[in-house]
């Protein structure tokens, strides 16, 4: 009956006269929410704007939070369409940190370890949530930055207010003050998936578990017509639920559900999206959500009609948004204790007083993100005179020990299971040391430990162990002064290889800087020890080498790369240059000596998906090269890729050797869906003794080879076979690949 009586009201007012604005009936929306399926609310707005219906107030919870909280800020239905349809689906349900906004060595952290979880009081945990959701606040604080110094949210375009839940207490939380972008992503904090959100020292989490439908808080805005939508499931059976996802959401919809009875009749046009075969996450599927939420609008047009008809709702709605620079007068940290001011600035990327653009901040927040350090971070810029202030809000992550677990195999170091423990605050404020332990065929390992001080110097220190088992081709015996054969055997007479065993120590004091995370620039002092031997040869004495070597050096690295294993886009330069003054000369025959090395990389997209990676490398020594450890290797592939150690088609594992060498490489990758690919790639090499010394190694190559692959992207990383051939052998190699490499 009541809602007879209001339709007759609606019609009445609206037969009467548009003219009379102040006496027209106040219309509120309220959004329900439902993850992904909470799109469709974009359809009905979009209907609603159609039929000029004026929106005053404007509810939600969670995802109608969401699309609220930005339809209450000045933007239409046509932009939140256009925004919706390209955003990263996939980057909004995890912490998407691309690799450029990444530091070198947290670069190392994802393309390394397939497993990280904490460690602490050398107890296994698990993290609090799968994301904190920095993609999402970048996000809205770039939408949003139009209004980025309201606090009352009834001074917005059209007056807003969202729920959140208290995860301490689970009672209901109405925010309708404060930050905007904060205040809509904690009402949708999805408990498990996102983590919680801080506001004013309380917890929050997604406010669809104790009030999904904000209907009363709207009427209480001063509501007198009330359109609600709704795209919450009903409860599931036990054939739909089919994870951990959906037990989550039937237990939270068992309240839901049983409040809706009641707020269904007090909503005067219900409208129900049909949103069945969608889940929370299916954003991928958002043309066709907003199309349901369309749809749903009309079903109901005829009652829209009679509150609608005003021609300047679009006027009204829509709000010039902010696209220039910021200036940043100041940098408010709240919350350090283990970290200093220096190292958040160097990670955000500027200091107090400059100007940036949102990209800025973006990447910025990125870099702080990636870190790990911080277990919660949320920013708002307050305004300071004629810029702003940026204001951080800072949660140091209490966790200072991780277990990352990895595994692989390769042609070269062969099956083994990487353990690695990392100590975060170690001795110092913003330091780390991490130990890398493979336990397989071959054990290795890689200590390092390093003081980040951001814009300024840092200093870290290096040990690492490494060995592996391989057959070599006698013929680079001859480039050995301390292997000599006995008279009257000639080296054509010999088997073609022979094993060898091979163990280096390698420790390193680094001082380096950085700029914007691409450009790292080294300096320090390294020192080598090697044991190479045979114990498969009988002939003259089988050590190759068993001397110490100290040496400085000095190194560049460059490198925008989206993915180290299958680039689409970026640019890569690396460079290193090494002098060695001293050894413990077990040969006899040492001078002082330098080596060269670098290699430039870039790719690009060519079609859809269709990418092509360019690729060059090479190494020289400068002097006598004392020992078969700082030769260069060339073939096989798979393998963790060392200075003097290169991957290279068509040819077996360390099967190309010489003290100088230069490559080149073109790989097409294509990927047939999605993580998985098909490869094609042609490489050509010149090898040889001081092969710089002329200019033939410019005009003609030495070695060619050329290889098809599959490789396919898992949790582990990746896995890769090669089939690869050489025109100039006639020969072929397979090689296999399983998990990221180390």
């Amino acid at each position: 009956m009541r809602r007879i009586i209001v339709l007759l009201a609606m019609t009445f007012v609206t037969g009467i006269s548009f003219a009379q604005e102040e006496e027209r009936p106040k219309v509120g929306v309220v959004l329900s929410g439902g993850g992904a399926k909470g799109l469709a609310h974009i359809g009905v707005l979009k209907v609603l704007e159609e039929q000029g219906v004026q929106v005053d107030y404007i509810t939600g919870t969670s995802m109608g939070a969401i699309v609220g909280g930005l339809y209450a800020s000045g933007y239409t239905a046509a932009e939140l369409d256009s925004i919706f349809s390209s955003i990263d689906a996939t980057a909004l349900i995890r912490d998407y940190i691309p690799r450029v906004s990444k530091s070198f060595y947290e670069k190392k952290n994802d393309e390394i370890y397939a497993l990280t979880l904490p460690f602490d009081k050398f107890k296994i945990g698990l993290p609090k949530a799968f994301s904190r959701g920095m993609y999402n606040y970048n996000l809205m604080n770039k939408l949003l930055a139009h209004v980025r110094h309201v606090r009352d949210f009834n001074e917005l375009n059209i007056p807003f207010l969202c729920i959140a839940t208290n995860i301490e207490t689970g009672k209901p939380v109405l925010i309708d003050s404060g930050y905007l972008p904060q205040a809509i992503l904690a009402s949708g904090a999805f408990p498990s998936l996102f983590a919680p959100v801080v506001i004013d020292e309380h917890h929050l989490i997604d406010g669809g578990i104790v009030n999904n439908y904000p209907i009363e808080e709207l009427r209480a805005l001063g509501a007198d017509i009330i359109i609600g939508v709704d795209v919450q499931d009903g409860l599931k059976t036990m054939e739909d639920i089919n994870g951990a996802a959906d037990v989550l959401l039937q237990i939270s919809n068992y309240s839901t559900i049983n409040q809706m009875k009641n707020k269904v009749g007090m909503t005067d046009i219900y409208i129900k999206p049909d949103i069945s075969g969608y889940t929370v996450i299916s954003f991928e599927e958002g043309k066709a959500i907003i199309e349901r939420g369309v749809e749903a609008a009309n079903v109901k047009l005829d009652e829209i009609k009679k509150i609608g008809g005003r021609k300047n709702v679009l006027q009204k709605q829509f709000v010039p948004k902010y696209k220039d620079e910021l200036y940043v007068n100041e940098i408010d940290i709240n919350g350090l204790t283990r970290y200093t001011r220096r190292y958040i600035h160097g990670k955000l990327g500027f200091k107090p007083e400059s100007f940036i653009s949102f990209d800025d901040l973006e990447k910025g927040i990125d870099q702080l993100n990636a870190t790990d350090n911080f277990s919660s971070i949320s920013y708002r810029f307050d305004q300071n005179g004629d810029g702003d202030a940026l204001v951080l809000d800072i949660v140091e992550n209490p966790i200072k020990r991780y277990l990352k677990l990895g595994v692989h195999y390769d042609g070269l170091y062969k099956s083994a299971a990487l353990v690695n423990v990392t100590q975060k605050n170690l001795l110092m404020k913003s330091d780390v040391a991490s130990l890398d332990l493979a336990v397989g065929d071959n054990v290795r390992y890689n200590f390092n430990y390093f003081v980040d001080n951001g814009f300024y110097w840092s200093v870290g220190i290096n040990s690492k162990f490494n060995q592996f088992s391989s057959d070599l081709r006698f013929k680079m015996l001859a480039n050995n002064e301390r292997f000599e054969l006995p008279p009257g055997i000639d080296l054509s007479s010999l088997p073609s290889k022979f094993s060898v065993d091979y163990k280096d120590v390698e420790n390193r004091l680094v001082f380096q800087t950085f700029y914007q995370q691409k450009f790292l620039l080294a300096v320090g002092l390294e020192h080598r020890y090697f044991d190479i031997k045979s114990n498969t040869l009988s002939i003259n004495e089988s050590i190759f080498d068993r001397s110490t070597y100290l040496g400085g050096f000095a190194n560049f690295t460059f490198d925008t790369y989206d993915n180290k294993y299958f680039p689409r886009k970026g640019f890569m330069f690396k460079g290193e240059y090494k002098n060695y003054f001293y050894s413990s000369d077990y040969l006899n025959n040492f001078q002082n000596f330098s080596t060269i090395t670098g290699q430039v990389g870039y790719a690009s997209r060519l079609t859809d998906k269709l990418y092509v990676d360019l690729r060059s490398r090479m190494g020289a020594t400068i002097g006598n090269t004392p020992s078969i450890g700082f030769m260069y290797f060339l073939g096989g592939y798979g393998f963790a890729e060392r200075d003097n150690i290169i991957p290279f088609f068509g040819y077996d594992l360390l099967s190309i050797t010489g003290n100088s060498y230069i490559t080149g490489s073109l790989n097409l990758d294509y990927e047939i869906f999605k993580k998985h690919h098909i490869n094609f790639t042609a490489n050509f090499a010149n090898v040889g003794e001081d092969i710089f010394s002329g200019s033939d190694w410019l005009f003609k190559s030495k070695y060619s080879g050329y290889a098809i692959g599959y490789g396919m992207q898992t949790m582990i990383g990746p896995i890769e076979v090669k089939y690869g051939y050489s025109p100039d052998t006639g020969s072929s190699y397979t090689a296999f690949s399983v998990g990221f490499w180390f």
